[in-house]
C-alpha cells in the first residue's frame, strides 16, 4: 500500500506520512487533474481500471481502496 500512498501524497501535494485510509481527499489538491492522475496511479499500482466518475465520488482514501478492492 505504501507505493499507492506515496503516489497519492504526491498527487494531493501533501506529506506521505499523512496519507491513510481515513484521509479526506479534500484535504489535498483533489481536483479533476488529481482524479486523472489517480486513475493512472491505480492502473500502475493495482493493475485495475476505474472510471473518473466513480473515483470523483470518493471522499476518503479508504473509499478509493474499496473502489479498487485493495486490502488496507
Amino acid at each position: 500500500m505504501s507505493e499507492f500512498y506515496e503516489g497519492l501524497a504526491e498527487i494531493l501535494e501533501i506529506e506521505p506520512a499523512t496519507v491513510n485510509s481515513d484521509l479526506a481527499l479534500d484535504e489535498g489538491a483533489w481536483d479533476s487533474l488529481a482524479v486523472v492522475s489517480t486513475i493512472a496511479l491505480i492502473d500502475e499500482v493495482f493493475d485495475r481500471t476505474v472510471s473518473a466518475d466513480a473515483l470523483a465520488d470518493c471522499r476518503t482514501v479508504g473509499d478509493i481502496e474499496k473502489l479498487v478492492g485493495a486490502d488496507a
